[in-house]
């Protein structure tokens, strides 16, 4: 599979690979859907590269500056104990090693910040995420909910190109997936692009 072909940059598409030795087939078949803008739904066993077929094109658009910064861009939804390792092997390691790769090839790359909205964040860092918005916004159903109830948090997400739930298994029988139905149903949020 040709990474170039698919819209990723040539810097990103050398990275991949030469980090995998190629694509799992959940990413081959997710990309190019991914990056026409398509709203997809990707199912397969862990260890299958899901979590990296969803991130890696929103970090090629927002290093490559595709994406303007100093807006959210992506929120990614998920239950806090699977935000740790997946959010650390999945998005913080390759977002590090891409930035520093396009450093060393003399490219330019764009800051994407990455920050986590919880329960457990505290009200200075939420004040200070309203004024200064992550790029890439990691919350919880919940937080999420309460996020699109106040006009504040409303604004904070009006430019998201692209929402990942994450682990959606874990929250939809429960109610956490009510949260994410009073998202979707009550917000008055529209995600033009958004996959």
């Amino acid at each position: 599979m040709n990474l170039t072909a698919l819209g990723f940059h040539p810097l990103v598409a050398q990275w991949f690979e030469s980090e995998f030795s190629a694509p799992t087939a959940i990413q081959e078949n997710a990309w190019g859907k991914i990056a026409q803008g398509d709203h997809v739904l990707v199912s397969a066993p862990t260890g299958s590269g899901k979590t990296l077929a969803a991130f890696l094109w929103a970090v090629n658009q927002l290093l490559t500056g595709a994406w303007e910064g100093g807006r959210t861009r992506v929120v990614y939804i998920s239950p806090l104990k699977a935000l740790n390792n997946d959010v650390r092997r999945n998005l913080q390691t390759p977002l590090h090693a891409l930035t520093a790769f396009f450093k060393a090839q003399g490219e330019p790359a764009h800051h994407v910040t990455v920050l986590t909205r919880s329960g457990d964040t505290p009200q200075n860092e939420r004040r200070r995420m309203i004024k200064k918005p992550p790029e890439i916004l990691i919350t919880t159903p919940e937080s999420l909910n309460i996020l699109v109830s106040s006009r504040s948090g409303q604004q904070m997400l009006q430019d998201v190109r692209a929402v990942i739930l994450d682990e959606i298994h874990a929250v939809i029988s429960a109610k956490r997936g009510v949260h994410l139905m009073t998202v979707s149903r009550t917000s008055t949020l529209s995600f033009p692009g958004a996959s």
